[in-house]
């Protein structure tokens, strides 16, 4: 059994349904080519006909048990196949191997099981009869699709079936016509030749097919005779032969026939019948006798012949298909042999009169026209349209009638309607003479006009065909020259001759007894008439006037409106259906007629109002007025509408609409005429005609596009049909069958109409739409279920109805109106979730579609099984969309309700992906299908993958691709070699690369680890990237852009997530490649480009936006990837990186400096975010790159005036690379000017919104986070204060802008122009006092910190008034934490935005306005230390409990701000004298606290792991980048925690340093200036406090203890110590400042201890001098304060000299590189060697002086 298996690869022969559908054109070889190859490899076949299939021999029958490739079981089994189909045994196996491959509905498992099971095999058989009978009618109907289009020259394959056909002429008839024979001859099979299957009713499926095959020969027969000529010894053996056979009625078995057959046999008669005519050549022999030339014709020459066919003639009239035959042989021999053949030709001739042969040759035509082939029916009306022309001309038309003149005359005038109703014979007829052929009928019909309307109109509705036929019917019926009138007696105004043959008029008459100033016809006085039939039956009078037809019409249409209510209506309405159906056929042949036509179109709403009304309406008459409504409808929607709605027809609503369940309740709605109708007449009778039209009418309304109004007015009629018809029409009565199908097919395109509707622009406010209607009925009532209903017909059913059809090639039978039902079901379903408001309640529909059933029979599996459907490829595709919608969008698992016939869906969806000649539509679907599941069906997806481990264990993480895996075809599809073949189509290389990258999106590992290492694989998915694209245009290939978007997406995925040591060796070279091939410069130029056109084309628009997004998204992202990766990449070339960058600016450029599309500034923001990061990650490129900020300034201009909603993120990452490009290349720029105008304007705007939006919140006050501020004035309220958001990016590059125009000539310009600073200022007031807008605040602080740098822009901030500002609104930053210093000062980091921070930022704002400003602003400064004296105090206090980051860069602030007001001592003692002591106190505590901590690094670190729980973060070195050494190897976990700790611990040291130096440098003001005090006597010491004891103990960590003279030298000291430190560089193990900083930094330190030993020495002489001047001091303490200090002093002296004598080495890059010193040095802090420093000398004097 293992050897079974389905052929995989395309057998190498093809079935006869695959041949038939490719020479459709329905597969996937559509090239002329293709089809000539397909027909020159299978003409054999085609030659051949049915005896291609040979009967069963005993050679086959060994050749299959030799043959060692086939398993056993299917040699068995394809012998029982040829044992019940009679068929050789080697084509029963290869028919077996067929259908499998293509037709059977299991797996390998299920077919070995079959195979064993005898119930299951004998069904599977059967299976295979079915499909073996089908082949046979493919193999017929290809021979009669090449003979249909051979000499038609609008078919695409004319040469090629041309060729074919007469390759296949030879001998092909003759072997046709002996199938022919055999078939009507065989004898019915039983179960002792055939085995115990061929029961009976296998017997009467053998016979139902045997009637098929004798059909379609003949039609082939009949085809071939229509082009070829048929010889007379041909014509005497078919003669023969249909006569043995008895034109189908006597059949071998004709036993068998049932009723369901009768057409069949039907139809066999009348091709038999068509033959004999066709062989007769009528035509040929018209056109000799014409010529009188009757020799050329063939039979003139065969007289042998000609007796012999007589005498089987003669036997015939037995039958009615008899009777065309006889009537073209009474005409060959009338014509041939006039004299020699009057006795036969008289009896032949009675004999066919006798048999009905008009009537039967209408009845004929009509049924050939309903079933099947468009061709045959065609064909049989031009070889019946040559008869009948001729018999009329050649015989009277008396003489041809027996049973009465009046039903003979109308049955020869509905063959001659059935007849002209082919397209080209009405145009022939037009350009014949009128007394010619079937002319002479018409001319008949005209002499009884108007007396009779019925004949002429019904002959001129068949004769219109074209516009130019349209002309020649309206004019020859506007011009009407004769008018016939009865009379029962002669009227008296009127004079005759004595004989009674002529009439004269004396009178002018009315012809119509309507009222005066109505449309009316006169008889003119004089007028004479011809008596054509007088006596005491009555007068016919032929009147010889002129008048218009249409006048007539309009009177007799007035007519019937007049009589509406009496007992003439139906014989009026019998008059008024022709001109109705004229006026239809008209109409909707060439519309530019319907002017002319007004008078009866118009009059059609009032017929309509009347008829419908009466008790027993017409039905007919009104179905004619709604079908001419409906084609007025099409081109005049509005019209025929507002008309219709006076008629009462159609249903209305006597309640306003209101709301969508109302509505769907059908309350209040009226059902109109036609419902009443509906229910009254048409249901009971089980006719539709009014139905039909009305839908159709419907449907034309609803396309029409009326507008809302008029649409929400057809609501009531959609409701009808939603809520009375969808539900119940398949319960309805019908007579005919076929007309259900159709209704339900009408039903759903008017759904399917409603819901294509482009929704309404304006707002639809609550009132219900049609297609919301719709929606909610489908979705919540019957309807739906109805439509669910239809999809669950299944594919067997269809099948069935389609097998059940006379020929597949027909256009409208009942099984291709049932697809197309079905189809359109698919598409309502799919439209309805896709269009259904979102809801929490799962609707009906919903749960329709996604129950499980048991048994397999929910819907899931029925939509999945439409793939085993041949007929028509869109159902299956349709089937496939609606399942990937809901794998979409249902909460379920498709996999689960597949249940056991999910293995073998499957393989048919496979079988289908695999095969070359499939449809490529149905591939894609099937794909794009796959590619949903990946994400929203696991187990479908895992199904369809069908991986197994490798080792075949269960946890095993290697795997291979099952042998029924999805992975084979798209491997297939992507595979490089297979590209531009047929098979694989752009569009199905796309799909398939889709569905790859929704793998890699989905992480799907297992399959990705099998693809990545199949062999090419990279190669093959890169090859489109190493394409060129053509440039773009309209023309170009959407899905040429999609194809390299999902390459690049795929690449960046996998480089993302697989460390760069891992990826496959194959995908590295391809990469190298690619850059190698210089692929990044075509990619960012096509880019570029691609942009630029959209650019170009915005107006317009483009088609293939969506792709080009796709495409520009992919590259930005392996752009953004390069960055990181350029290792992996190979973009590391500077000179390319500068050519991306700039083709991004280039292209960001094009996309915004002409922002109006939307798509435009899509494209822009996409390009705009890839040039920030690009500015960001490739520094050094930029700043070698031309001049950026010029197209960045105008891009700003340019998106500034552009629509705000949508350019909200775009400006921020526009700002964000000004301000990016400003750090970057900084320097001089000629359009500042403009660009700080423009920034400057934005700022100032945005500082409005958010003043606007902010007191909008603060006045909502609780509810500002309710829906309810979402309806203010300002709708981006609630993202104004982002810290990327426009307004604060807006603010930090005005802040650059200001930096780089150092003498502020251009922004003091701008800041008159523009009110900035007011803006800005009352915005921070605003959001200070409210305590929001932080992120905007800071950056505000920042600008104005910019500012105040220089003298015009401190002098422009303050006087703008900043203090009132600030002053006051500052207070509500910190009050409310007041109580716990804890809470006070945060731990935040300091990096992080926070209101603490910006505190800080005020006070450094005040300390740069005061240095700056000096007098100026000394007020101001006072007013600020004042109001915020507590928080200072505070602050300075607090460095002694919290010693996180954030409280020390307060800490560092405050002490900078006191500095600068130090400055100011007699003011600040003047106007807050408590506050200056308090200051001073807190100032030599904070310089104790510092010493202390300072000199007791493991106190230190002991306090920062205490207080804050654990390490500190570490913390940037202040002032200076961070370079931190990396080590050598890898450190452990504990020592890189050492390290963290050591980090922060120096940050705090350093914090703590700055602090300290900036606390002396203030206290300097404090005390004494030493010069004086030393030199000047007569000093004012009470101008000065003492601000240390005199005490010389180490400083203590204690409140308690006051700072003394000891802790200045302690602070001496430790400076000294950590000088020491610096210099001599200790090992990297220890905790010391030297280790972890760079040379730059180690510069920077070394200046701030020498400035803080510096200033401590100052305070400390200073105070000293104070203390030894100062009276109130004791002198033995002033003696004990000259010993300490000359001890104290000479020790430090000799330590500092012996420092200065080492040189104070300093490292190797001090001399390059300047010192970034904390604090501007003063004037004594330069530094120099040995004893030159200048404070050293100072010290040296001052010990001088103690000593004495």
């Amino acid at each position: 059994m293992a050897g079974i298996k389905m052929a995989e690869s395309e057998l190498s022969m093809r079935s006869c349904r695959e041949l038939w559908t490719i020479l459709l054109g329905r597969s996937a070889l559509r090239e002329p080519a293709q089809i000539e190859a397909e027909l020159d490899r299978h003409w054999d076949r085609l030659h051949q006909g049915l005896n291609y299939y040979k009967p069963p021999s005993n050679s086959s029958a060994t050749k299959v048990k030799e043959n060692k490739e086939i398993a056993q079981p299917l040699k068995d089994f394809g012998l029982r196949i040829s044992k019940l189909l009679g068929l050789d045994e080697q084509q029963s196996v290869q028919l077996l191997q067929c259908y499998l491959q293509s037709d059977y509905r299991g797996t390998q498992q299920s077919l070995k099981v079959a195979l064993k099971d005898e119930r299951q095999s004998q069904t599977l058989v059967l299976k295979i009869a079915d499909y073996y009978y089908d082949e046979r009618m493919c193999l017929l109907r290809c021979v009669l699709l090449l003979l249909t289009y051979f000499q038609d020259e609008r078919h695409p394959f004319r040469t090629e079936y041309c060729n074919c056909v007469n390759k296949l002429e030879k001998d092909l008839i003759s072997n046709y016509q002996a199938q022919f024979e055999k078939l009507f001859k065989a004898e019915a099979p039983t179960w002792e030749t055939h085995g115990n299957l061929m029961t009976e009713r296998q017997v009467s499926v053998w016979f139902l097919q045997c009637l098929r095959e004798q059909s379609l020969l003949l039609e082939i027969v009949f085809l071939y005779y229509a082009y070829f000529e048929m010889g007379p010894t041909d014509l005497l053996s078919f003669t023969k032969m249909f006569k043995e056979q008895g034109f189908g009625l006597r059949q071998t078995n004709r036993h068998l026939v049932d009723k369901s057959m009768d057409a069949l046999v039907d139809r066999i008669g009348y091709l038999s019948s068509l033959i004999l005519v066709e062989g007769i050549d009528i035509e040929f022999l018209h056109k000799c006798a014409l010529e009188n030339c009757t020799d050329q014709h063939q039979f003139s020459s065969a007289p042998e012949i000609i007796k012999e066919i007589d005498q089987l003639l003669l036997t015939f009239g037995d039958i009615a298909h008899h009777g065309p035959v006889l009537l073209a042989w009474v005409l060959l021999r009338h014509t041939l042999q006039p004299d020699e053949s009057s006795p036969v030709v008289r009896r032949i001739g009675n004999a066919t009169l006798q048999l009905g042969v008009f009537k039967y040759i209408s009845t004929m035509l009509k049924g050939l026209s309903l079933s099947g082939n468009d061709c045959i029916a065609s064909t049989a009306k031009m070889c019946t349209y040559g008869l009948l022309s001729f018999v009329i001309t050649s015989f009277e038309v008396e003489s041809l009638q027996t049973d009465g003149v009046a039903t003979q005359s109308s049955h020869l005038t509905d063959a001659a309607c059935e007849v002209l109703s082919a397209p080209s014979l009405a145009e022939v007829f037009w350009e014949m003479k009128p007394t010619m052929g079937l002319g002479m009928i018409l001319d008949t019909a005209v002499g009884m006009f108007p007396q009779k309307t019925g004949p002429l109109l019904q002959l001129l509705t068949a004769l219109l065909s074209n516009k130019s036929t349209v002309e020649k019917v309206y004019n020859f019926l506007d011009k009407m020259s004769f008018y016939t009138q009865f009379y029962k007696h002669k009227p008296n105004d009127v004079v005759s001759r004595e004989d009674e043959t002529l009439w004269r008029r004396q009178t002018q008459k009315l012809l119509y007894p309507l009222g005066a100033g109505q449309t009316n016809l006169w008889m003119p006085q004089g007028v004479l008439g011809q008596v054509m039939m007088g006596g005491e039956q009555g007068y016919l009078v032929r009147w010889d006037f002129s008048y218009s037809s249409w006048t007539l019409f309009t009177c007799e249409v007035e007519m019937l409106l007049h009589v509406v209510s009496t007992a003439d209506v139906m014989a009026h309405c019998a008059r008024v259906k022709p001109i109705l159906d004229l006026v239809h056929k008209i109409i909707s042949t060439d519309w530019t007629v319907s002017d002319c036509l007004l008078p009866l179109t118009s009059r059609i709403y009032m017929l309509l109002q009347r008829l419908t009304s009466v008790i027993n309406p017409p039905v007919d008459v009104i179905a004619s007025c709604v079908n001419c409504l409906s084609v007025l409808a099409a081109r005049m929607p509005g019209k025929v509408w507002s008309s219709l709605q006076h008629t009462g027809f159609l249903p209305f609503a006597s309640n306003p609409l209101t709301n969508l369940v109302q509505c769907a309740s059908a309350e209040g709605m009226k059902a109109g005429n036609y419902g009443n109708l509906l229910v009254q007449i048409e249901q009971p009778r089980g006719e539709y005609a009014v139905t039909i039209a009305f839908l159709r009418l419907l449907t034309t309304l609803v396309k029409g596009q009326l507008g809302s109004t008029q649409n929400k007015g057809l609501i009531p009629c959609v409701l009808l049909v939603l809520k009375e018809m969808l539900p119940t029409y398949h319960k309805w009565r019908y007579n005919t069958y076929g007309v259900q199908e159709r209704i339900g097919c009408l039903i759903l395109e008017l759904i399917h109409a409603i819901l294509n509707l482009s929704p309404e622009e304006e707002d639809q406010g609550s009132t219900p739409t049609l297609q919301s209607l719709c929606i909610y009925s489908l979705a919540n009532t019957e309807a739906g279920q109805a439509v669910v209903n239809i999809m669950g017909v299944g594919v067997d059913t269809i099948d069935k109805v389609l097998a059940a059809q006379p020929s597949s090639c027909g256009s409208e039978g009942p099984g291709l109106i049932l697809i197309q039902t079905v189809k359109l079901a698919f598409s309502i379903t799919n439209n309805i979730i896709r269009l259904k408001p979102p809801s929490d309640v799962v609707s009906p529909l919903e749960q329709a579609l996604t129950q499980h059933g048991g048994h397999g029979n929910n819907l899931i599996v029925v939509l999945a099984k439409y793939i085993y459907h041949k007929h028509d490829p869109a159902l299956p595709r349709l089937a496939i969309q609606l399942l990937k919608r809901l794998a979409t969008v249902a909460p379920m698992s498709i996999y689960a309700c597949l249940g056991s016939d999910a293995a073998a869906i499957r393989d048919a969806f496979l079988t289908r992906l695999q095969s070359k000649t499939e449809d490529m539509r149905i591939k894609v679907m099937i794909l794009e299908f796959l590619t949903v599941a990946v994400e929203t069906q696991p187990g479908l997806i895992e199904l369809f993958l069908n991986l197994e481990a490798k080792d075949g264990s269960e946890g095993s993480k290697e795997f291979l691709l099952g042998e029924w895996s999805c992975l084979h075809v798209v491997l297939e599809l992507i595979d490089s070699k297979q590209q531009g073949k047929y098979w694989c189509p752009p569009l199905l290389h796309r799909s398939a690369l889709c569905f790859l990258l929704a793998l890699w999106q989905d992480r799907r590992d297992s399959a990705i680890s099998v693809l990545r290492k199949k062999e090419r694989f990279w190669e093959n998915l890169t090859t489109p990237l190493f394409g060129t694209l053509a440039p773009p245009s309209e023309n170009t290939e959407p899905c040429a852009l999609e194809t390299c978007a999902f390459v690049m997406k795929i690449i960046g995925l996998e480089i993302y997530y697989v460390v760069s040591g891992s990826l496959e060796p194959s995908l590295k070279d391809g990469l190298r490649k690619f850059a190698n091939a210089r692929r990044y410069e075509y990619w960012s130029q096509y880019v570029k480009s691609l942009v630029c056109h959209v650019a170009e084309m915005e107006e317009e628009g483009i088609c293939y936006f969506a792709e080009t997004q796709m495409l520009i998204s992919a590259w930005r992202m392996l752009l953004i990837l390069s960055t990181g990766h350029s290792d992996v990449m190979h973009l590391s070339d500077d000179a390319t990186k500068l050519k991306l960058f700039m083709d991004v600016l280039d292209g960001t450029n094009a996309a915004l400096t002409t922002p109006t599309s939307v798509p435009c500034l899509r494209l822009g923001s996409m390009m705009a975010t890839l040039l920030l990061v690009l500015l960001k990650q490739w520094r050094s490129v930029v700043a070698t790159a031309p001049d950026i900020l010029s197209p960045l300034s105008l891009i700003l201009e340019s998106v500034l005036q552009a629509d705000q909603h949508m350019m909200e993120r775009t400006k921020a990452k526009i700002f964000s690379a000004l301000i990016s490009v400003l750090h970057i290349q900084g320097g001089d720029i000629s359009q500042l000017p403009q660009l700080l105008l423009c920034v400057c304007e934005t700022v100032k705007d945005e500082a409005v919104a958010l003043t606007d939006s902010t007191r909008l919140l603060n006045q909502a006050g609780s509810a500002a986070e309710d829906e309810d501020s979402m309806e203010t004035d300002c709708p981006r309220s609630s993202q104004k204060d982002q810290r990327d958001g426009v307004c604060v990016l807006a603010l930090h590059l005005a802040k650059e802008l200001c930096r780089t125009d150092e003498d502020g000539e251009h922004w003091v310009s701008v800041m008159r122009r523009v009110p900035v600073l007011p803006s800005v200022l009352s915005t921070v007031e605003l959001s200070l006092r409210s305590k929001q807008n932080l992120y905007f605040t800071e950056a505000a602080l920042h600008l104005l910190l910019t500012l105040a740098r220089t003298p015009q822009g401190a002098a422009a901030v303050a006087g703008a008034g900043v203090i009132q500002t600030i002053c006051l609104p500052l207070l509500n930053v910190y009050e409310g934490s007041l109580n716990a210093s804890q809470q006070s000062f945060s731990r935040k980091s300091q990096d992080s935005a926070c209101w603490p921070g910006v505190y800080r930022l005020c006070m450094s704002l005040m300390e740069s306005l005061l240095k700056t400003l000096r007098y100026n602003f000394i007020n101001e400064a006072l007013d600020f230390v004042g109001v915020h004296q507590e928080r200072i105090l505070q602050c300075l206090n607090a460095v002694r409990t919290v010693q996180s980051l954030a409280c020390l860069d307060e800490a560092d602030h405050t002490v900078g701000f006191l500095l600068q007001l130090s400055s100011f001592c007699k003011e600040w003692q003047f106007h807050l004298p408590k506050l200056l002591r308090d200051v001073q106190v807190n100032l030599c505590y904070l310089c104790q606290t510092c010493t202390y901590l300072l000199h007791s690094k493991k106190m230190l670190h002991h306090y920062l792991q205490a207080k804050n729980g654990e390490t500190l973060p570490p913390a940037p070195l202040p002032r200076a980048q961070r370079t931190p050494q990396t080590p050598s190897k890898k450190p452990e976990d504990g020592s890189e925690r050492e390290e963290a700790e050591r980090k922060a611990l120096l940050a705090v040291q350093c914090s703590l340093l700055k602090i300290l130096s900036k606390t002396l440098a203030t206290l300097q003001h404090f005390t004494p200036d030493c010069c004086q005090i030393l030199l000047d006597q007569s000093m004012d010491l009470a101008e000065y406090r003492t601000l240390f004891v005199l005490s010389f103990t180490t400083p203590a960590f204690d409140p308690e203890v006051a700072p003394s003279f000891g802790t200045l030298l302690a602070t001496i000291n430790v400076a000294l110590s950590m000088l020491g430190e610096i210099e001599k560089k200790k090992e990297p193990a220890a905790l010391s400042l030297a280790t972890l900083t760079s040379s730059e930094e180690i510069q920077a330190l070394k200046s701030l201890l020498m400035f803080t030993m510096e200033n401590c020495f100052y305070v400390l002489i200073s105070q000293a001098v104070r203390c030894l001047k100062d009276p109130a001091i004791l002198p033995r303490d002033k003696q004990r304060l000259k010993q300490e200090l000359s001890s104290e002093l000479s020790t430090l002296l000799s330590s500092l000299s012996r420092h200065f004598r080492r040189g104070s080495p300093s490292s190797p890059a001090s001399g390059i590189l300047p010192s970034t010193q904390a604090k501007p040095p003063t004037p004594g802090s330069k530094m120099s060697h040995e004893g030159q420093e200048p404070f050293i000398q100072l010290v040296q004097a001052f010990v001088r002086i103690v000593q004495r």
